[in-house]
């Protein structure tokens, strides 16, 4: 197949540029167009506008994969023009290139926190009325209602242009992580490196995260078997607790975990008071550092007919530590 990645130098790009190169042609598409192995060529974004048609000077897609976009940054959450400028703005103007494209599948990455910052319940789902907080996530589930509303008529059903058996994909990863990423996972293994204790093993929360090993099987699957168009969720099948995830961590690097199990409602009381002082540990970080935040991946696997996913939580888990 002819693939057009966009975002194709960036973490998750380059990933899956090393998982397909061997059997597709991949073109890139970015806002920086260094030479990459596997990539036969990186176009503009300007290369795809409707003045620079004929589209009969790009090569012919098969499929389309949306990577390019704004990361999520919980440290600066101001600027969130930016966050709609690129994630929504971006998505609009790649979907109206792939309708008109003879590519007949369209992969979008966007987020869980498309669908909720929290969950409630025991795990979040596909059916989720979608409650974003923030300009990440509301700017990912804006990109998606774009891409949905050029699909349906005024009536819902698929629209005659969508019937040219044309495939799209909605893709919601939780935590991606894997060699090389930059994110919260960093962040913590510094932390455990240095020997600091963690104070909060009294709570036994349990997260979903996404082994880039997983998701570019996942891509492969979408790519090459007959799926039927939707939103999937997507993340490893085994939720881990933040407790193991710090093992894990200490065992990559040969040492003994400190774990230290303060008393959670005393724990719950220094945070409110931090609250109130403007500690660095208050309510809303302590609720960020225990809360439960499991995804389903059940519909993903049923879509490509499979019973799990090729690498386990652990495992995936301990491949990104040992490469920090």
């Amino acid at each position: 197949m002819n693939i057009l990645i966009t975002g194709a130098h960036g973490f998750v790009g380059s990933n899956l540029v090393i998982a397909l190169k061997g059997h597709h042609s991949l073109y890139g598409l970015d806002i920086v167009a260094p030479e990459k192995e596997g990539v036969v060529k990186t176009f503009a974004w300007k290369d795809i506008e409707t003045t620079s048609f004929p589209m009969q000077q790009l090569p012919k897609f098969d499929a389309i994969i949306h990577l390019a976009g704004k990361a999520h940054d919980t440290k600066n959450q101001s600027a969130s023009q930016v966050y709609f400028d690129i994630n929504t703005g971006l998505t609009q103007k790649i979907f109206d290139f792939f309708l008109e494209s003879s590519a007949k599948k369209f992969i979008f990455f966007s987020s869980v926190k498309a669908a909720a910052d929290s969950v409630v319940g025991d795990m979040l789902t596909e059916d989720v009325i979608p409650a974003p907080v923030g300009p990440y996530g509301e700017s990912k589930i804006a990109a998606e209602e774009y891409i949905l509303s050029k699909l349906r008529s005024e009536h819902g059903e698929l629209k005659v242009a969508m019937q040219r058996d044309k495939r799209v994909y909605i893709l919601r990863p939780c935590m991606i992580h894997g060699p090389g990423n930059k994110g919260n996972l960093n962040l913590l293994y510094n932390v455990v490196k240095k020997g600091i204790p963690w104070p909060l093993g009294d709570f036994e929360n349990k997260r979903s995260f996404t082994s880039i090993d997983n998701l570019c099987y996942v891509v492969e699957g979408l790519l090459t078997k007959d799926v039927a168009s939707g939103i999937y969720h997507m993340g490893d099948d085994e939720a881990l607790s933040t407790n193991e995830l710090i093992a894990l961590m200490c065992e990559a690097m040969g040492k003994e975990p400190h774990i230290w199990k303060m008393n959670r409602k005393m724990m719950e009381g220094c945070a409110g008071l931090g609250t109130l002082l403007h500690l660095p540990l208050n309510t809303e970080r302590l609720r960020k550092l225990t809360e439960n935040y499991v995804v389903s991946n059940e519909k993903i696997k049923s879509a490509l007919g499979i019973d799990r996913m090729p690498v386990r939580a652990a495992d995936g888990i301990m491949k990104t530590i040992r490469s920090f």
